[in-house]
């Protein structure tokens, strides 16, 4: 795998961007196991002088979790404890943010608001050490000690953390199933000889039920990276609910042998499986666990002690289940027994329902995507499939006017749900210009930059789209002396693609953007701080920042060559009657 990674580190990307192979090792891991585009792994790496044990942070908004990496790429040899404690001593470093940002580095300092941000919004924290050698026996030892302590700190002090090492094995392993990211299907061959199982059919249907050790557990794959649930109705909700404390326990206590009693159990589907009775083995296809992602993601957690238990176990069940519709409401169906939060079910709400139904109703080549994972069918019209979740972060920024909290699921369908769904009546006309909206805005954000974005904006592509589409709102309402209002977006999309004024207007939305971050970021900082454009983004401050820069790019209109001509195909396009304005929803 070192040979592997040297020989790839070797591009111009990798040379031209990062000063040495650690570096360069760290932004490969980024780029092509956790898939982060190229200006993202360029903000996310924090390695250098002062970088305090921290080679990169990560926030991942849509699962809310934070990744914190330090990277050892070395050629050949053993892995002691040294890397180990530096990852524990990261963990120390983030338990006091306010003098991590006195004496951390320019690039550290940049990405900690963002990381105070997710901390306060109870975000898991997972320390990752990734490296290219193995560890030695004493660095498992100690890898066990430190999960068993970090597990019992983070239940003392309600901090959601975790400590893993990605080893040369996991981390080719890791390697091969991102190479089959456009086809994430899980194949899997499962070993049953030294577990107790059975195989049988019911209805018609091919099922394994077998009491699998926990250290075969940990050897699925998918589990971190949430493949393996890609059918379940939610994905990992950290290690600190009192749930999956109440796992750990029993898997950290001396109960551990009971554990099998404890447990409900786990759920997984596939396509197609296969039973060799001859070598007791099980091929599986098209793996998903619909219910148990809790579980195993705590019992991963536990990894170095579980790799040392022998006598626990788990309940799993296997089902060959390849009709899409009945494994979604098995999903729902196993997972409604326990607690989940409203979220995690928002696709059957019948708010949702009934906007699905007026939607492909006013559509008919039309998808309302509701579920996650879901696909519309091959003979639908892509321009006009819709997807939930997408749907949700484009309407909380336009029609509340706050983009600063389009950047995650978890608020969108918990605390603002009711705000946002409560117009039963919602017209899908406006469904469908949020849609084609949000699809012009983001044909602007690809990797040739035709609007000259700041690089640090298409650092935040999972986030600032948003606010480039409050900026086309904005538009509307500057141009039209409805500054405190909303244009309604179906007759905002009518009156710009009437002038073929669309692809300006998204233009001058993305150049508002920029003048915007930049304006802020020439803006005075406090002694030992530095101007986070990750943390500005997510606050209302922002908001003022783009209103001047349209204003101000309307203004300069009056000065510019050419300015008055294109200032009167702006206002035959984006002036807009009063009636087509509305008060905003209100999210905060």
């Amino acid at each position: 795998m070192f040979e592997k990674i040297k020989e790839q580190v070797e591009s111009d990307y990798f040379q031209q961007n990062f000063p040495n192979d650690g570096q360069r090792f760290v932004a490969w891991y980024l780029r092509n196991v956790l898939f982060r585009d190229m200006n993202e792994t360029k903000a996310d790496i924090t390695d250098g002088a002062d970088d305090k044990q921290i080679d990169a942070i990560i926030v991942d908004d849509d699962k809310s979790i934070v990744r914190i990496i330090q990277g050892k790429f070395i050629g050949s040899g053993s892995v002691d404890g040294g890397p180990l404690r530096e990852v524990l001593s990261s963990w120390i470093q983030i338990k006091d943010l306010a003098r991590l940002q006195n004496v951390a580095n320019s690039k550290l300092k940049a990405k900690l608001p963002e990381l105070a941000t997710a901390l306060e919004d109870d975000y898991e924290v997972s320390f990752e050490l990734i490296t290219t050698g193995a560890l030695t026996s004493a660095a498992q030892a100690d890898l066990a000690a430190f999960q068993e302590e970090l597990a019992k700190l983070s239940e003392n002090e309600s901090f959601d953390a975790t400590i893993h090492v990605i080893d040369a094995d996991e981390l080719r392993r890791r390697y091969e199933y991102a190479i089959e990211a456009d086809n994430p299907s899980l194949n899997y061959k499962l070993d049953l000889s030294s577990a107790k199982h059975m195989y049988h059919e019911i209805a018609g249907t091919p099922i394994v039920v077998v009491a699998l050790p926990l250290k075969e557990c940990i050897k699925l794959p998918g589990i971190k990276d949430g493949t393996l649930f890609q059918k379940n109705v939610r994905q990992s909700l950290g290690t600190s609910n009192a749930v999956n404390k109440g796992i750990r326990h029993s898997i950290l206590g001396d109960k551990r042998s009971d554990f099998f009693f404890f447990h409900n159990g786990v759920t997984a589907l596939c396509n197609k499986m296969t039973y060799d009775d001859a070598s007791q083995s099980l091929s599986l296809h098209g793996l998903s666990v619909v219910n148990g992602c809790q579980s195993l993601n705590t019992i991963l957690s536990c990894s170095e002690t579980v790799k040392k238990v022998d006598d626990a176990f788990i309940l799993f069940r296997f089902y060959e289940i390849p009709q899409r519709d009945r494994a979604d409401k098995i999903s729902i169906n196993t997972n409604s027994q326990s607690a989940v939060k409203a979220r995690d079910l928002r696709s059957n709400d019948k708010r949702v329902l009934a906007l699905k139904k007026a939607f492909e109703l006013k559509y008919p080549t039309g998808y309302f995507i509701t579920k996650r994972g879901e696909a519309a069918p091959a003979d639908r019209n892509k321009a006009e499939v819709v997807d939930l979740s997408e749907y949700a972060k484009t309407l909380i920024a336009w029609q509340t006017l706050r983009p600063n909290l389009s950047y995650g699921e978890t608020k969108i369908f918990d605390k603002y749900f009711e705000t946002l769904f409560k117009n039963k009546d919602y017209p899908p006309e406006n469904v469908m210009a949020l849609n084609r909206w949000m699809n012009a805005v983001r044909r602007t954000w690809v990797s040739d930059n035709p609007l000259s974005l700041n690089e640090t904006l298409l650092a935040m592509k999972a986030y600032a789209p948003y606010h480039h589409l409050y900026a086309v709102a904005m538009c509307f309402a500057i141009s039209s002396n409805q500054s405190d209002r909303i244009p309604h977006p179906a007759r905002a999309w009518k009156a710009a693609e009437a002038a073929g004024m669309v692809d300006e207007i998204v233009r001058l939305g993305g150049t508002a953007l920029n003048m915007a971050l930049e304006a802020a970021a020439n803006e005075t900082q406090p002694p030992n701080r530095v101007f986070s454009p990750q943390n500005w983004i997510k606050t209302k401050g922002c908001l003022s920042n783009i209103n001047m820069a349209v204003r101000n790019y309307f203004n300069m209109l009056n000065v510019m060559p050419g300015g008055a001509e294109m200032k009167k195909k702006l206002n035959d396009a984006a002036v807009l009657p009063q009636d087509a304005f509305e008060y905003r929803w209100s999210a905060d």
